[in-house]
């Protein structure tokens, strides 16, 4: 009977008098009769799909996950899931039973012992994952299975670390033991892409602590932490595919490994909502007072309808991109001050006032798109033109100058400039990406007309509704690496920012500075991160693309606290693709040659 067992100690290569009592007990001691009489009951669900649930039924394990983060998983195709190793078998389990909901063709690399299991058999690809000296050769077979699995269009589960968490003294932490590189063998051979996945928790103090011993006692404690694990809540989060172009660019294997445990790691910070004004000295916001009534569209209407021809600067269907000053849409100018409002509350922004207006209004230029069909708004730009606002008010002109102080120097250096802000679309209209370019396209007709102005400027804002994180990690690699050189000296920010590094359980404090190295790699991570699996906003990506340079951050405390960065942009920077994108191709040759570029 002891022969057919699952669960059990090896028998002694000498049988000794008193053995099967002692043996009892340390299998009693180590939780093994306990898992054998689990499996018992369940050994008649020949199905794997059957036995995986009535498991989970009979241990009452809960799985909490986000079905839009299920939904990650692609439905066809090569692909490899990475996953931290936390318990030792239950996220095995766990994950499987999982992806085959939406992957019925899984397989998962797993310790050979498992194989012992027939209902699992079916799903593992075995492998010895105790780095002895035969673990390397007995692993060779199961590795090209597996790349052979992935190449053939099969989805793989890899747990990369082979045994699992444990306290690592260096770091006081729990996490997994550094990760074997064969992953990137794999996902380099199959050229699929990978999906990270993050099971929350740990084993026991205990567990920990034996480990400290010797190894081998904490794996002799597994199966113990698996029957302890009954009535437990799973908390899994799964982060967006991640290309293979992406993870080719890494020129060893031990990068692309290193790379894929820091994106598995930080889905631990994923869908926690901001908390900055906490962190950095701000504040919480004011009282905000009721919205503004809105502007008779009869009289929004009279001003539009009152601008001249010459002030239309693009057109595309029923919308329409002017640009007028403050005193010729006195009527307008109220609605756009509402509408700014409006759209900035929705974000977690905004004066808390009924209308956003200020004193800038007035002498700025004002560029909107108007819909003739709704008869409304439903986007804006505001634009000082420095060479005449520094000439009639000075540097107290500039908006920006009420966040960052600005040396005269910087504006004798730029030259005639544009500065944008207070930019909004309305909700209804942000789902698409036409009424952004459209604006843009009235900024490039404005500057066709103007090529004087070669520098746009202007403070782009990441509001609280991102996370502690996501903000910090938008803001130490524009820091890092996009910074507007000896100009950035220029700039004082008044509420300046002092970011905390950045630390993931797991990973190194530098590897966010290794790998957080352009605005996409930070934008994906940002997803992962955020609710809404969203990524860096979209304006900051647009000025970015137009080879726009950071030159300080400040923290806007009557803004809600908004985190706003000063984007510098030089047009004859911008790529000749992009510049003729906005100004149409003749006028972008003309604008170089302005230049004499």
């Amino acid at each position: 009977m002891l022969a057919n067992r699952i669960f059990r100690l090896p028998p002694p290569a000498a049988p000794f008098l008193g053995q099967g009592l002692l043996w009892r007990a340390m299998e009693w001691s180590l939780g093994l009769d306990r898992c054998e009489r689990l499996y018992r009951s369940l050994a008649g669900e020949p199905d794997p799909d059957c036995f995986l649930q009535a498991l989970f039924d009979r241990m009452a394990i809960t799985v909490r996950i986000c079905e839009k983060d299920l939904s990650q998983i692609p439905a066809r195709g090569p692909v490899v899931v990475t996953a931290n190793h936390p318990f030792g078998a239950l996220e095995g389990v766990v994950l499987a039973g999982l992806l085959r909901r939406v992957r019925p063709d899984m397989r998962v690399m797993a310790n050979y012992l498992l194989a012992g299991i027939p209902q699992l058999a079916p799903l593992l690809i075995a492998v010895d994952p105790f780095e002895g000296t035969g673990a390397v050769r007995a692993n060779i077979g199961p590795l090209r299975a597996a790349i052979r699995w992935v190449q053939s269009g099969g989805l793989l589960l890899v747990f990369p670390a082979g045994t699992v968490s444990h306290l690592q003294l260096d770091r006081g932490q729990v996490a997994d033991p550094p990760w074997n590189r064969a992953v990137a063998r794999i996902v380099r051979s199959a050229r699929a892409p990978v999906v990270p996945v993050l099971i929350e928790g740990h084993n026991r103090a205990f567990f920990q602590l034996a480990g400290l011993i010797h190894p081998r006692l904490r794996t002799a404690m597994l199966p113990r932490e698996l029957i302890n694990k009954q009535g437990a809540c799973i908390p899994v989060r799964i982060g967006r595919p991640i290309p293979i172009r992406r993870l080719e660019r890494f020129d060893s294997d031990g990068r692309m490994t290193d790379y894929l445990r820091w994106r598995t790691y930080l889905l631990e910070h994923c869908h926690r909502r901001p908390n900055l004004f906490q962190r950095i000295g701000g504040r919480l916001p004011r009282r905000q007072r009721r919205i503004a009534a809105p502007v008779s569209a009869v009289r929004c209407r009279r001003d539009v309808e009152s601008l001249p021809p010459q002030q239309i600067l693009a057109r595309s269907g029923e919308n329409t991109v002017y640009a007028a000053e403050a005193d010729q849409i006195p009527h307008l100018l109220l609605e756009i001050g509402r509408l700014r409002e409006l759209t900035f509350r929705e974000v977690g922004e905004g004066t808390g006032q009924p209308r956003d207006l200020d004193g800038f209004d007035a002498h700025y230029l004002h560029l909107f798109i108007w819909n003739r069909n709704a008869g409304h708004v439903i986007g804006a730009y505001r634009i000082g033109r420095t060479d005449r606002i520094l000439a009639e008010h000075g540097l107290d002109g500039l908006y920006t100058h009420t966040l960052f102080r600005q040396s005269a120097l910087l504006h004798a250096r730029l030259g005639p400039a544009l500065e944008l802000g207070r930019s909004f679309v309305l909700p209804d209209y942000q789902k698409a990406y036409a009424p952004l370019l459209l604006l843009w396209k009235g900024i490039g007709t404005y500057i066709a007309t103007r090529p004087r102005y070669r520098h746009l400027f202007g403070p782009v804002s990441i509001s609280r509704d991102y996370s502690d994180l996501s903000r910090r990690l938008i803001a130490t690699t524009l820091m890092h690496h996009r910074q507007a050189g000896d100009l950035a000296a220029l700039v004082r920010p008044r509420t300046p920012l002092r970011p905390r590094p950045v630390q993931v359980r797991g990973c190194p404090a530098h590897w966010p500075a290794d790998f957080c190295r352009d605005i996409e790699e930070v934008s994906a991570l940002v997803a992962d991160i955020e609710l809404a699996h969203r990524g860096v906003p979209v304006l900051l990506r647009h000025y970015l693309n137009l080879g726009g340079r950071l030159l300080a951050f400040n923290l806007d405390r009557r803004f809600g606290n908004v985190l706003d960065g000063l984007i510098l942009v030089d047009l004859c920077d911008t790529s000749l693709r992009t510049l003729e994108r906005y100004l149409g191709k003749e006028d972008a040759r003309d604008f170089l040659a302005f230049h004499r570029l």
